[in-house]
């Protein structure tokens, strides 16, 4: 879609845009705003149709004909639930959301707002694109502003760390904590009554079983039942991922989840076709690249991989760059009872790779390896990238505890890195067991397109800088070489498949080693766009090919 029309569609629409409805209230608040504030708002409208034109409008819809009466009637109810999360999630990452649209007047700017739920573009590494308005605090709104790392590391309070707990200050200012089910109290009441109506509609036993814990969950801040529950589930063809989940905003410590919430309707047929690979995750362990000790954790044999349809996105997974796999329960100990489930999105995935890889692939690989970039591979090196969560370990080996609390604010990064490296890894090896069809030259070829596309989500996003790191490590090690003469990269098939063996060892030791020194050199020196990368990010953007997409979505769009 040309970048002119999808702006006229945008200033038309009335319809849900970017996973958050239009603020009535905001349309016709402060009317009296200055003239002087009016003025700052219009000197942004130009760069904000080119920030807007990063995106690429697609709908949101999946079959549901093979729904029954009462699972139709559940989807409005679960969509409820999500638009509750998204707002829970515009106060963990800004704070009153209509106090700040009721100051943008230019419905461009209202729609970029929107779309990066406050005033920072979450492609531009968070740079702030509204007048006057600072650098976005690594805090969030999870912990005080002026809240220093040294205040917090003195502090004694037991549940500081915790997931799902605010720090605040008291009258006195000395900090505090409030759980996530006192802060919002009135909402989570609402939102544990709609999933409580929605358990009572569920035809299949495990999902009005995960439904009725999930609804508890969130009134009480302990999830761990509802993800056990989550994992018994294995005969639904609705899904619902809700709560408080990723880490990722907390750029202070990652300690503090931010709420979202995906409603999906499971692919039986892909959902076969992948069933086997969860069985191979013990072999593939015992494999890996490093020494024994980095690898003695055994995975849960109990995950599985599904493919699905999405049908809404809401709060965290809607935020900026757009999630099109998943890979959850994100605690250690179900994760090492149960093993995790893997979810591919691929309604997203297929409308990713044909709006971005595509036009990527034709503009930055070199012509004869062009044929070797199809959606089989991309849907692989997605999936398996969420399947790679499961393999290495999950505890530091010098008891230094969890490799997430060893590593503090660099940990996603690195494990997002880890995911995608092992998940080639585990391609490579599957492939070589004839587990895996098609050329082997396809899944690399389309692994480093896939690094140009991520690669633009920018520092801020933990993904993004991973595959910063995954790009500069390629190149020192001659994965692919450079043609300067037409801007474009072909892979070395032999070296690629050498540095990913080199980087899964150095990943996976500093992991084991909860080397948080060692990890945040990594970052820095290796998470950075070269000049020469850069120029070439320049050629797509100048192309007007789109770096992530926006959804309309909702129950109109769906027809229900």
């Amino acid at each position: 879609m040309k970048k002119e029309y999808f702006l006229i569609l945008i200033l038309i629409s009335s319809v849900y845009w970017g996973g958050c409805q239009k603020n009535k209230e905001a349309q016709t608040a402060n009317q009296q705003t200055s003239a002087t504030s009016q003025t700052e708002d219009s000197a942004q409208t130009a760069p904000i149709y080119d920030r807007l034109g990063k995106y690429v409008q697609v709908r949101l819809t999946a079959d549901l004909n093979g729904l029954s009466a009462k699972e139709k009637q559940m989807l409005p109810l679960l969509i409820e639930v999500a638009k509750i999360m998204d707002n829970l999630f515009w106060y963990e990452a800004y704070g009153n959301r209509d106090s700040l649209l009721a100051t943008v007047k230019d419905g461009a700017t209202r729609k970029f707002v929107e779309v990066n739920y406050g005033p920072w573009d979450r492609l531009e590494n968070n740079e702030p694109f509204l007048p006057g308005v600072k650098a976005k605090p690594e805090t969030a709104n999870f912990y005080p502003p002026d809240m220093t790392k040294a205040e917090f590391e003195k502090t004694d309070l037991k549940d500081k760390k915790s997931q799902y707990t605010f720090l605040r200050r008291a009258a006195q200012g000395k900090l505090i904590t409030v759980p996530y089910h006192v802060q919002f109290k009135a909402q989570i009441k609402k939102a544990a009554a709609l999933l409580q109506q929605a358990a009572t509609l569920a035809e299949d036993a495990g999902l009005k079983k995960y439904l009725t814990l999930r609804a508890n969950a969130l009134l009480t801040d302990q999830y761990q039942p509802s993800d056990l529950a989550w994992m018994d589930m294995k005969t639904n063809t609705i899904d619902f991922v809700v709560g408080p989940i990723e880490v990722y905003e907390d750029k202070l410590y990652n300690y503090k989840a931010a709420h979202e919430a995906y409603v999906l309707v499971k692919d039986q047929a892909w959902s076969q076709r992948l069933a086997k690979y969860a069985a191979f995750l013990p072999e593939l362990q015992k494999g890996l690249p490093v020494p024994g000790k980095y690898k003695a954790e055994i995975p849960g044999t109990d995950s599985d991989l599904n493919a699905y349809e999405v049908i809404y996105y809401a709060g965290d997974c809607n935020a900026g760059s757009k999630t099109i796999a998943i890979n959850l329960p994100n605690d250690e100990e179900v994760q090492l009872k149960k093993g995790t489930r893997r979810l591919q999105l691929k309604n997203t995935m297929q409308a990713k790779f044909d709006k971005i890889m595509v036009p990527i692939t034709n503009t930055l690989i070199a012509p004869d390896q062009r044929p070797l970039v199809n959606f089989d591979a991309f849907f692989a090196t997605t999936m398996f990238h969420e399947v790679a969560h499961g393999l290495g370990i999950k505890n530091t080996i010098n008891k230094k505890g969890t490799v997430r609390d060893a590593l503090k604010e660099q940990g996603s990064a690195l494990e997002e890195g880890k995911a995608d490296i092992l998940g080639l890894y585990m391609i490579t090896q599957l492939h070589k067991k004839g587990q895996i069809e098609g050329d082997l030259k396809n899944y690399f070829t389309t692994f480093l397109a896939g690094i140009f596309r991520s690669v633009r989500f920018g520092a801020a996003s933990a993904h993004g800088q991973a595959n910063m790191v995954r790009f500069n490590f390629f190149a020192q090690n001659g994965a692919f070489v450079r043609d300067a003469a037409t801007g474009t990269y072909r892979v070395n098939f032999e070296k690629m498949e050498q540095a990913m063996n080199k980087l899964s060892e150095k990943i996976l030791v500093l992991q084991g080693n909860g080397d948080y020194a060692g990890v945040k050199q990594l970052l820095s020196e290796q998470g950075k766009i070269s000049p020469e990368l850069q120029n070439d990010l320049n050629r797509l953007a100048q192309a007007e090919i789109p770096v992530d997409v926006v959804f309309e979505q909702g129950p109109q769009v769906l027809g229900l």
